[in-house]
C-alpha cells in the first residue's frame, strides 16, 4: 500500500514537471536573473535621467485575461505573468527574463526596459504612450535602433499569428505588431475582450502598492502595514482592502450566565499580533494578492491603549521639551516646517562604568595611535623662510614671472606643530534591527556599543572636540535622540556607563536626527566639522517614512548639512547599501563594513582617514 502511494506521488510529480515545462512559453536555458544586473540597470536608468530616489526591484506577477492554448489550460500556467512598470516611486522589472532563446537578448531586454523607464512619464494610454516613449528614446540615441530592431524581430517570431485569432483579437494583435515594428504609426487600437499576449518591450500601467496598505486613520494612526525585516529577497504583493464581517445582523442564542463581567472581559482592538508567525509569512509569500481588513470602533466608544512605548517610569529619561524640526516631502517638493517632534533623552539606569576589560588592550593600542596625531608636525607651504624649498610655489612664481605677473609669495616650507581645529558628532542608529544577531554570541547593538566606546577612547586621546548620540523613532511625533556625550561634557565613566546602557529602540527616521546634529555642529566654532552616521539599514518608520519618502528626506537633510559647511559621512553594515546610500550621501560619502564584527576597529581608523584629508 505504501509503495503504491509513493509510486503515485512520483508519477504525479514527473507528470507535473513534464506538462509545466512543455506548457511554458519561456526558454529556461537562456534565463537571466534581475539580481545579477540590478546595480548596472539602476545606474543606466539614472544616467538617462531617471529619478535617483526610485527603487529598482522585482515585479510581482500580474493577472492577465489571456487566450491560453489547451496545454496551458491543462497545466494551469500563464494565468499570471510578470510585466515591467514604473511610477514616481518604483521601477519594477520581472525577477527573471527567459523571453528569448538567447541569453544575450534577454539581458538586452532588461537594459531596454531600464532605458524606456527613464524616458517614461505619466501613462494615459498604454499603447500610444509606449510608442511615444520608444520614438523619443530612439530619436535621442540613434545607436539603439539596431538593438531595438533585434529585440522586435526576435519577439515577433514568438507572438501569436493574427490570422489564427478570432475577430477583434486578431485585429488588436496585428495593430500591436505594427506598433512594435514602426513605433508611432498606430494611433487607434481595436477593443477586445481578451488581453493580448504580454509585450515584454513595453511598460505596463503601475500597480498601486501603497494605497491599500495605508489606512485613513487620522493623524494618530497614519501607519502602513509592513512585514518584518528579513534577509530574503521579497516581492511586494498586490493588496486590497476588504470589509471585515463583524457577525452582526444574525440570530444569536446564548445563556446569560456565560456573559463576562466588566472586570473579566475587555474588548481591546489590536491591529495584529506582535509575535512573528513563520507559517503565515510562508503563506503570504505564496499568495499573489493580500486582502487587508481592520476592525474599527467609534473613537468615543472604546478604550484606547498605547502599547508601543514603555511606561514612563521604565522609559528613557526625557531632557526638556521636544524640539520641532522640518521634514522634506518630495511629493510636494516642500519642506514641511515643525512637522517632526524630536525628544532629547538619557538612557535610564545608566551608571558610571569603566571601560570593559575585554576592550582594554585594544583601547590602549588605539589611544597610542591617536596620541601621535596630537603631536604630529605638519608642513606649512609658501613661507617666507624655512628649512625646505617649496617647489610648487617656486614653479608658480616662475610661470607668473614669464607672463609678466610677479605676485609676492613665500618660496619655502616649514614644519610646525598645529592644533587640530576639528569638531565631530557621531550618530548611532539604535533601531530595533540592532537587536539582530551577527552570530551565536554577538548582536548588532553590542557591536555598536563597542564601537562607541573605542571611538570615545580614540578621540579623547587626540583631544578633538566630539559628541556622541544614539537615535530611533516611532512615527514623526516621537523621534528619540539619546544623549551619550554632548560637546560640553568630557569623556568619562559617566559617558561609558551611558553607552553600555544602550538598548535597541524602534525605527530609523534619519532626516530628523541629521538635522538636529547639524544644528548642534553649526554652533561649534571649529573650522572643520564632521558628522558621522553609523547605521545598519535604510531610513524607515511606521508612517509614510518608507521607501523613496525616507530616502529623499535623508538626502535633503544631508544637503542641508553640507550647506552649513559640515562633512556628512555614513558608515554602514547593510550589505544592500549600495542601492541607496550613493544617492543619499554621494559616491564618496559612505563606506560599507562587510564584516560587521570589525566595526569597532574600523570606526577609529575611518575617523583618522577622514580627518587627515
Amino acid at each position: 500500500m505504501g509503495f503504491s502511494i509513493e509510486l503515485e506521488e512520483w508519477v504525479g510529480s514527473v507528470w507535473h514537471r513534464f506538462i509545466t515545462r512543455h506548457a511554458s512559453p519561456d526558454f529556461p536555458e537562456a534565463r537571466v536573473e534581475l539580481q545579477t544586473l540590478q546595480r548596472p540597470l539602476a545606474l543606466l536608468y539614472r544616467a538617462l535621467g531617471g529619478a535617483a530616489g526610485v527603487s529598482l526591484e522585482a515585479a510581482s506577477a500580474r493577472e492577465l485575461l489571456l487566450r491560453r492554448n489547451l496545454l496551458q489550460q491543462v497545466a494551469g500556467t500563464c494565468q499570471q505573468l510578470p510585466v515591467a512598470w514604473c511610477d514616481s516611486d518604483n521601477l519594477r522589472l520581472p525577477a527573471s527574463l527567459a523571453v528569448y532563446p538567447e541569453t544575450a537578448l534577454n539581458a538586452e531586454l532588461y537594459r531596454w526596459l531600464a532605458l524606456l523607464a527613464a524616458r517614461s512619464g505619466e501613462m494615459r494610454h498604454w499603447a500610444r504612450d509606449n510608442q511615444r516613449w520608444t520614438c523619443e528614446l530612439l530619436d535621442a540615441y540613434p545607436a539603439l535602433q539596431q538593438r531595438y530592431t533585434n529585440l522586435v524581430e526576435g519577439h515577433l517570431l514568438l507572438r501569436p499569428d493574427p490570422a489564427q485569432l478570432p475577430g477583434a483579437e486578431g485585429e488588436l494583435e496585428d495593430a500591436l505588431q505594427q506598433a512594435l515594428r514602426t513605433p508611432g504609426s498606430v494611433t487607434s487600437f481595436p477593443r477586445s475582450e481578451r488581453a493580448p499576449w504580454p509585450l515584454p518591450l513595453w511598460l505596463y500601467p503601475a500597480q498601486n502598492l501603497a494605497a491599500p496598505q495605508v489606512a485613513a486613520l487620522g493623524d494618530e494612526d497614519e501607519g502602513a502595514l509592513k512585514a518584518p525585516d528579513s534577509a530574503q529577497k521579497v516581492v511586494r504583493k498586490r493588496a486590497s482592502r476588504v470589509e471585515e464581517n463583524t457577525g452582526k445582523g444574525g440570530l444569536l442564542l446564548f445563556r446569560l450566565e456565560n456573559l463576562f463581567s466588566w472586570s473579566e472581559h475587555v474588548d481591546l482592538d489590536r491591529c495584529g499580533d506582535d509575535s512573528e508567525d513563520l507559517d503565515a509569512a510562508r503563506v503570504a509569500e505564496d499568495l499573489d494578492e493580500l486582502s487587508l481588513s481592520r476592525q474599527r470602533v467609534r473613537k468615543g466608544g472604546g478604550l484606547k491603549l498605547d502599547l508601543d512605548l514603555p511606561p514612563a517610569d521604565s522609559d528613557d529619561i526625557p531632557l526638556g521639551e521636544g524640539i520641532k524640526l522640518p521634514e522634506w516631502d518630495y511629493r510636494r517638493q516642500v519642506l514641511r516646517e515643525d512637522y517632526v517632534n524630536l525628544q532629547l533623552m538619557l538612557p535610564r539606569g545608566a551608571e558610571p562604568q569603566p571601560l570593559p576589560q575585554r576592550l582594554a588592550p585594544l583601547a590602549r593600542r588605539i589611544r597610542r595611535q591617536f596620541e601621535h596625531l596630537r603631536s604630529d608636525r605638519q608642513w606649512q607651504r609658501q613661507q617666507p623662510q624655512g628649512s625646505e624649498l617649496d617647489l610648487q610655489a617656486w614653479l608658480d612664481f616662475h610661470v607668473e614671472r614669464q607672463h609678466g605677473q610677479c605676485a609676492e609669495r613665500g618660496l619655502f616650507m616649514e614644519q610646525r606643530q598645529n592644533r587640530r581645529d576639528l569638531a565631530c558628532l557621531l550618530l548611532a542608529d539604535l533601531s530595533m534591527s540592532t537587536d539582530a544577531h551577527l552570530d551565536d554570541e554577538h548582536r548588532v547593538i553590542e557591536v555598536i556599543t563597542d564601537s562607541l566606546l573605542l571611538f570615545g577612547e580614540a578621540l579623547s586621546a587626540v583631544g578633538d572636540d566630539f559628541a556622541l548620540y544614539g537615535f530611533s523613532s516611532l512615527r514623526r511625533q516621537q523621534v528619540r535622540l539619546l544623549e551619550l556625550k554632548s560637546f560640553r561634557q568630557r569623556y568619562s565613566d559617566d559617558t561609558r556607563g551611558r553607552i553600555q546602557a544602550l538598548k535597541p529602540g524602534y525605527y530609523t527616521r534619519m532626516g530628523a536626527a541629521i538635522r538636529q546634529a547639524t544644528r548642534q555642529l553649526a554652533e561649534r566654532k571649529q573650522r572643520r566639522k564632521l558628522l558621522l552616521l553609523v547605521t545598519d539599514g535604510k531610513p524607515n518608520d511606521l508612517d509614510l517614512y518608507e521607501g523613496r519618502y525616507g530616502v529623499e528626506d535623508t538626502r535633503q537633510a544631508v544637503l542641508e548639512a553640507r550647506r552649513e559647511g559640515l562633512l556628512p559621512f555614513c558608515i554602514t553594515i547593510d550589505q544592500e547599501a549600495g542601492a541607496y546610500l550613493p544617492y543619499m550621501f554621494g559616491a564618496n560619502g559612505y563606506t560599507l563594513i562587510r564584516e560587521p564584527a570589525q566595526l569597532p576597529i574600523r570606526l577609529p581608523q575611518l575617523y583618522r582617514q577622514l580627518t587627515q584629508r
